[in-house]
């Protein structure tokens, strides 16, 4: 890297968002932490980052409302969203707003690097990374993130929307979402 690219990190967990930031700033890059929405776009107000790694869900405004401001503020900042809640649907929400790849946590900076990498690239031919559908508990499973988000994290009104009892939508929300 010829200059140290600027890099923006908001995260509400301090302690994951400071070894972020350790192990991007030992690869170089000039690095700034934000703990919420109202810290990142201030901080992107002053001195817009060219790179941003922005966590889903974060206490008052989420990923998704950064993700949409520091676009706002700069269309040229490339952002990577991170979460430990993954869903085709949020992903889907978070490149239509400007993010260019979307990881699940725990990712290291080496997997956040690649991701700003991969966004680069044009997409692979059917060729060269053939379509594997998800599985049926994967697709029951974002169906549920996509319709409980839909609520606004309502677990009552999600579960008559999807006509299961509400204890049962609980024990399926506890469990680890399936892996691809």
């Amino acid at each position: 890297m010829s200059e140290p690219h600027s890099l923006l990190i908001v995260d509400d967990n301090e302690i994951f968002r400071d070894r972020l930031a350790r192990a991007f700033s030992d690869r170089g890059f000039d690095v700034r932490k934000a703990k919420n929405y109202d810290e990142a776009v201030a901080s992107a107000r002053e001195d817009s980052p060219e790179w941003a790694v922005v966590d889903l869900r974060m206490p008052g405004k989420n990923g998704l409302e950064v993700v949409r401001d520091l676009i706002e503020v700069d269309s040229c900042t490339r952002i990577v969203v991170l979460t430990g809640y993954g869903s085709i649907a949020t992903a889907i929400d978070a490149v239509r707003l400007g993010a260019v790849n979307y990881l699940q946590k725990p990712a290291d900076a080496d997997d956040i690097i690649a991701a700003f990498s991969r966004g680069e690239k044009p997409p692979m031919s059917g060729a060269e990374h053939p379509y594997q559908a998800p599985s049926l508990a994967r697709a029951e499973w974002e169906h549920i993130q996509r319709v409980l988000a839909d609520c606004g994290g309502n677990i009552s009104e999600a579960a008559r929307r999807l006509d299961i009892h509400r204890r049962t939508l609980q024990r399926k929300l506890d469990r680890y979402p399936p892996r691809e």
